[in-house]
């Protein structure tokens, strides 16, 4: 009797808190299983880590577009920039979702937060240089002069080397501002395999922008591109040939644009989406993804065409190298948007098997007509106030390199 459990009116033995009798023995209540509430302090930190993640995410995606328009002002790394704007639109086609078109973007914000920190801590060295440099010209043996320029040597020195133990810690906001880095890197060094770690973690953050693969796309999509561009284009310049049949030429050859820029748009998201250059003669299967989702990939096109056409007045003026990625900046925000919805509504069309109403096919095509006609229409003015001239028409941002002047 006195060794019995302490039965409930219902004859069960008494469990502690948080558990209950079942058919296969003993499992927690249902106030158990409830996840905590979190408190007041917990909700904030909740909502501080939300919103620092959102911050991060759009830091990255703006340090992206100023990469993208860096590397579209330098020679050959061009096809860098149209090779990932192809691969973004090639993933969204491939998945169907526009989250998957983002590439990169917190790598980037890592990256970009590591540029600016740089740039940022080496403002007093570049201060500090040009006092020296001042004071060196307005009195050279003065004290002052002699102090500026051992304390310039001193920070050319200390800056650099904090730089860059800050990147090898993680490139983070707070390593920038933590002072004591020598001593992480004694630690470090004492440590077996910690240079072998951060060795494996820099490639490894290298390998995982697919730089390579993102050139190598960019430059099949522009040679196959060009292929098809340059025929009309080659017509359209005709246009101006001394001979009673040029303005014939030239105008066969805008209608011959106008229909290539309905095609190339979604031959290029093909080409991204299967990694292959056969999609770029496979006109039919083009054809085949419009009648699936016409609407879409008519407000896609359109989007495309339009968007190109406020960028032909950033050709006026030649613009120095150095200062190139300036316009070419513009041109990437601009570009970039409708290289993703072309992708949305390529995908939406590979995840149809049948052919919409014919309804929704033919007044589809009802939007294409003038937004083609209006993109051929600047592109042929556009020789007149382009700095380029007639070589101008060759460029083709909305298709080719998103950068107004090429190989300058």
């Amino acid at each position: 009797m006195g060794g019995d459990p302490v039965a409930t009116s219902d004859s069960s033995p008494l469990l502690p808190p948080g558990l209950e009798w079942a058919d296969d023995g003993i499992a927690p209540t249902d106030e158990a299983k409830a996840p905590p509430t979190p408190g007041p302090s917990g909700w904030i930190r909740q909502r501080l880590t939300s919103i620092a993640s959102v911050a991060e995410w759009l830091f990255g995606l703006a340090s992206m577009m100023v990469a993208l328009a860096v590397v579209a002002a330098v020679p050959v790394l061009q096809f860098l920039s149209l090779g990932y704007m192809l691969e973004c639109s090639g993933r969204i086609a491939r998945t169907g979702k526009l989250s998957s078109g983002f590439v990169g973007i917190r790598e980037a914000a890592r990256a970009g937060g590591a540029v600016a920190a740089c740039w940022l801590m080496l403002l007093p060295v570049r201060y500090l240089s040009d006092l020296a440099a001042t004071a060196s010209v307005i009195d050279p043996e003065s004290s002052m002069a002699e102090r500026l320029r051992a304390l310039v040597v001193a920070m050319s020195v200390v800056v650099p080397i904090h730089l860059a133990l800050s990147i090898a810690r993680g490139a983070r906001v707070r390593h920038f501002l933590w002072p004591f880095h020598l001593l992480w890197f004694w630690r470090a060094s004492r440590t077996p395999g910690a240079f072998g770690r951060a060795r494996d973690a820099t490639l490894g953050f290298l390998v995982s922008m697919r730089l390579p693969y993102h050139w190598w796309l960019g430059l099949r999509v522009f040679l196959g591109t060009l292929f098809w561009l340059v025929f009309p284009v080659t017509l359209m310049a005709l246009g101006h040939a001394p001979i009673p049949v040029a303005p014939v030429i030239g105008f066969i050859g805008a209608a011959w644009l106008a229909a290539m820029a309905l095609y190339i748009p979604i031959i290029q998201a093909r080409m991204a989406m299967l990694n292959s250059i056969r999609p770029m003669f496979e006109w039919r299967e083009a054809t085949r993804a419009y009648l699936r989702a016409p609407w879409s990939i008519s407000l896609a096109l359109v989007a495309s065409l339009l968007s190109a056409i406020p960028l032909y007045l950033l050709k006026v003026e030649a613009v120095p190298d150095e200062a190139l990625w300036l316009p070419s900046l513009l041109f990437a925000v601009f570009i970039f948007p409708a290289r993703l919805l072309m992708g949305l509504a390529l995908g939406a069309a590979e995840h149809r098997r049948h052919s919409s109403h014919w309804a929704f096919r033919w007044s589809g095509r009802l939007p294409l007509v003038p937004a083609a006609a209006l993109y051929v229409l600047f592109v042929f003015l556009s020789q007149y106030i382009s700095w380029s001239g007639i070589a101008g028409l060759y460029e083709q941002h909305a298709f080719l390199l998103p950068v107004p002047h090429v190989g300058m």
